[in-house]
């Protein structure tokens, strides 16, 4: 019995040193999660580089290896050639070697890097683990934390360009996946996994045949690692609408290989978006707990379990699914900003802000994130202001009061039955409606940003989104509740609003369809439906910015701004419509002569009006502006009715509905 025992502490130890000699005799040194080590080091031509500098970078890629070494070079040529094609400035690549100046002098002639390499002569490379086995590659994310951490050459470079791949596709750079991948496959035609990633960032691209094709090629070649071909073939099917189908398949893929994580969140997919939330959390809920997956598609079934309990209510919960997320994927910038939906539903504004400006970092150009944060930043300074939350508590109290009373808000006096009176809008209430969003919000930013850039225009004014928010929660108002045209109405009109927005957002595999109705509160019809389809890769605040010129074109061609000719002086004529009514510079009239009236058999008729001439507002006051006549057929004088046009920069380019 001794001497197998004996033998027993011999292999531990043997296996306790190996495991020692591979991380550069600082075991456990390295782990994912924690913060990269911090140094500055020189380049050959001695300028130096600190670490916590770059910190608020997206990525960051620490290469160690061993300038005199081929093998060791590879995988740093291969990153060379990608950032040469694909312009990413918010990639930092560094090289990192112990190497002397003089090799790496020499590999620097011969290959012309557009990223910097640094000498090693303060132990850098011990911190990281990367003395021993070269090469080592560490990703960084945003924080400086470290993200990924691979050493060796062959497959597990391999390994390092198939992650680094997967991380490119939340990042908003699925080419540069593609191309990542690529490299990782024409080096292994046998590596499934950079093929399967290749198919993925494809469709993240919008390009469903060419990930079809991947697919199919990767299913069609048998053995274990079909299954991998099959769920992504469910992700085609799913994208593409063909749900029965695409749960069909992840069925059988769950069948063959229970413990895949894409089948079963293509299965929570499509059973919300079938309204079985039961079902649905529960597949989530296996797609969470399954082991094999690309990080990225795992932090996306966190994401949805997450999104799940927030519709319920329980954001602790979410919250903690969110952070799961997060801290398998930091690219992922839905649960940061998930997260930061659930703050504000609670009313923590703060802890909302920060998600937002965390999401932010991800991407500047989130416009998610960017109108979420700027709400968040209003809703904080109203908090900080004592007087004007005082006054914002009196408004929604009158407001609460009047609506329970059925009273609406007084006329406002008017001068005459021609001028306009100021035309108010309000968002009532936008409901979502379809499958499962992976990104909470997206009705109040709609409502929020299509406000902003209205009250923008100068043309009509929005009943502030505070307000709004404030009354309907005091008032309690459901879902349901406020889907009733007769509640809108009540709303709109308790604000003394001419036109209530309102409408549905429907979420479709592969876009998200948008239906906008305007309603007259005096009349109660329909103003302007525009329905507006947004496309998986739209650019959103292009798209607000589409959206807000056809409500403008509708509101000027439904409800043209009229009033009087009050003095001319030359070329230039006084309007009685200023600022407040909604005039603008660049706005146009037409000054008109009523129509003729003719009395036959009993009844009026009145012919068109006439035009007689042409003008365009080049200064506005707040009760007056100053129009240039640029065509006339007679001389204008005193009382000369005006209407308003609208104008060629409002039309061109209106992306307009039905």
């Amino acid at each position: 019995m001794r001497q197998p025992l004996h033998a027993l502490w011999r292999t531990l130890l043997v296996l306790f040193f190996f495991n020692l000699m591979i991380t550069g005799g600082a075991a456990g040194d390295i782990q994912v999660g924690q913060n990269a080590p911090g140094f500055t080091l020189s380049d050959v031509y001695g300028r130096s580089y600190t670490l916590s500098e770059i910190k608020g970078r997206q990525m960051t890629v620490l290469y160690f290896f061993d300038a005199g070494s081929d093998a060791s070079q590879g995988g740093l040529l291969v990153l060379d050639r990608l950032l040469r094609k694909y312009e990413d400035k918010q990639l930092t690549i560094w090289g990192i070697t112990r190497s002397s100046s003089e090799v790496v002098q020499r590999f620097n002639q011969k290959a012309q890097l557009q990223f910097p390499i640094l000498l090693d002569k303060s132990q850098v490379s011990e911190k990281y683990n990367a003395r021993t086995i070269l090469p080592v590659v560490c990703t960084l994310g945003p924080g400086l934390e470290i993200i990924d951490h691979f050493q060796g050459g062959g497959e597990t470079i391999e390994m390092m360009l198939v992650r680094l791949a997967e991380r490119q596709i939340h990042r908003g750079q699925p080419q540069m996946a593609q191309a990542l991948a690529a490299s990782a496959a024409d080096a292994n035609p046998a590596n499934i996994e950079a093929r399967a990633v290749q198919g993925y960032a494809a469709l993240a691209q919008g390009k469903t045949e060419e990930a079809r094709h991947t697919f199919d090629q990767i299913a069609a070649a048998g053995g274990s690692k079909a299954v991998i071909g099959q769920e992504g073939q469910a992700a085609v099917l799913a994208r593409e609408g063909q749900s029965e189908q695409a749960l069909a398949l992840a069925d059988a893929v769950t069948k063959k290989a229970p413990e895949r994580v894409v089948a079963q969140k293509i299965k929570g997919d499509v059973l919300a978006a079938k309204g079985d939330r039961k079902a649905a959390t529960a597949a989530y809920q296996k797609a969470a707990t399954q082991t094999e997956a690309p990080v990225f598609q795992k932090a996306e079934a966190y994401n949805q379990l997450g999104r799940m309990y927030a519709q319920g209510g329980d954001y602790n919960q979410a919250r903690k699914f969110f952070d799961q997320s997060v801290a398998l994927d930091p690219y992922y910038i839905e649960p940061t900003s998930n997260k930061g939906v659930t703050y504000e539903k609670e009313g923590l504004w703060t802890k909302a802000l920060a998600e937002y400006r965390q999401a932010q970092t991800l991407d500047q150009n989130d416009t998610i994130a960017t109108v979420l944060a700027r709400k968040a930043e209003q809703m904080l300074a109203l908090q900080a202001d004592t007087a004007g939350k005082a006054r914002m508590d009196q408004l929604v109290k009158d407001l609460v009061e009047r609506y329970k009373s059925q009273k609406a808000q007084p006329p406002t006096a008017v001068e005459d039955g021609w001028t306009s009176r100021p035309l108010v809008l309000t968002f009532v209430d936008i409901q979502e409606k379809g499958g499962l969003s992976s990104r909470d919000g997206l009705a109040m930013v709609l409502a929020t940003r299509l406000g902003e850039l209205l009250n923008a225009s100068g043309r009509l004014q929005v009943v502030e989104r505070a307000v709004m928010e404030r009354l309907l929660s005091e008032l309690n108002l459901g879902s349901s509740e406020l889907a009733d045209p007769e509640t809108a109405l009540k709303l709109g009109k308790l604000l003394s609003a001419k036109l209530i927005g309102t409408g549905t957002i429907l979420y479709l595999p592969d876009s998200t369809m948008l239906n906008l109705r305007f309603i007259d509160t005096e009349t109660s019809a329909i103003a302007k439906t525009i329905n507006y389809r947004l496309g998986a890769t739209a650019d959103l605040e292009r798209e607000m910015f589409s959206l807000n010129r056809s409500i403008l074109q509708t509101v000027i061609e439904k409800y043209p701004l009229q009033g009087y000719v009050v003095r001319v002086e030359g070329k230039e004529a006084m309007i009685n419509l200023g600022r407040k009514q909604g005039v603008t510079p660049g706005a146009a009239f037409e000054a008109i002569e009523p129509g003729k009236e003719e009395v036959y058999r009993g009844k009026v008729l009145k012919s068109t009006p006439k035009t007689v001439a042409k003008l365009e507002v080049v200064r506005v006051e707040p009760d007056l502006c100053y129009a240039r006549i640029t065509e006339s057929q007679r001389p204008l004088g005193r009382d000369d009715q005006v209407k308003e046009v609208v104008a060629a920069d409002v039309k061109k380019g209106g992306k307009d509905g039905q």
